[in-house]
């Protein structure tokens, strides 16, 4: 479960005490909604079907693996499909790829997304095993899916347009200078990452 909104009211309040570019923000444009997504194996799933391709084609392809394996998306039944089945449901050989090193990894337990370490950066590292899933999609995962108050998805470049254009940076920070200006707000950096978001096409700003 996902960062809820009192959690992210409180995250946001400690970091408007102390930061005016974040008072101001949060004046002008108000606390975001929680970002919230499912735990488990079947949300990373639906990250890589949705890799590179619209929401509207991944939501295709996605209903047409459930016809395929069932709502649950057993990682054994997915194991056991074969490429043509797979492709003609819209699934390139490369995500196929991916979705196979995903479902070996849950299926002989190497992966158990019950159980991710208590640390976020090893957490990270055992989500990474996965083929094609990078420290973005981790740490996505991570925060709203088990909404873990401290992730700092610093390389996500509307994080990076967010922050710069809340603390009137002239350009957009550069995931370095965002992942360094992050430092200074721990433990709250995943309702801040949520409020960069919230204010990054915000008209109101």
């Amino acid at each position: 479960m996902g960062l809820q909104a009192e959690q992210i009211r409180q995250g946001i309040d400690w970091a408007a005490a102390r930061e005016p570019g974040f008072a101001r923000a949060l004046e002008l444009a108000g606390y975001p909604e929680p970002r919230i997504r499912d735990t488990g194996h079947k949300t990373m799933l639906r990250t890589i079907v949705g890799q590179q391709v619209s929401v509207a084609a991944a939501s295709t392809i996605w209903g047409r693996v459930e016809a395929l394996v069932g709502e649950d998306m057993q990682p054994e039944l997915l194991l056991d499909a074969d490429f043509e089945e797979l492709r003609a449901c819209g699934l390139s050989r490369q995500k196929q790829s991916y979705i196979r090193s995903l479902c070996e990894l849950v299926a002989s337990g190497e992966v158990d997304f019950t159980h991710l370490p208590g640390d976020d950066e090893e957490a990270i590292a055992e989500l990474t095993r996965i083929k094609g899933i990078g420290r973005w999609s981790a740490e996505i995962y991570l925060l709203f899916a088990e909404g873990r108050p401290d992730i700092w998805p610093a390389g996500d470049l509307a994080v990076q347009a967010g922050i710069g254009k809340i603390l009137g940076h002239a350009q957009r920070p550069s995931e370095k200078e965002t992942r360094v200006l992050g430092e200074a707000w721990r433990p709250h950096r995943g309702s801040i990452a949520i409020l960069t978001w919230h204010c990054y096409n915000n008209a109101a700003l």
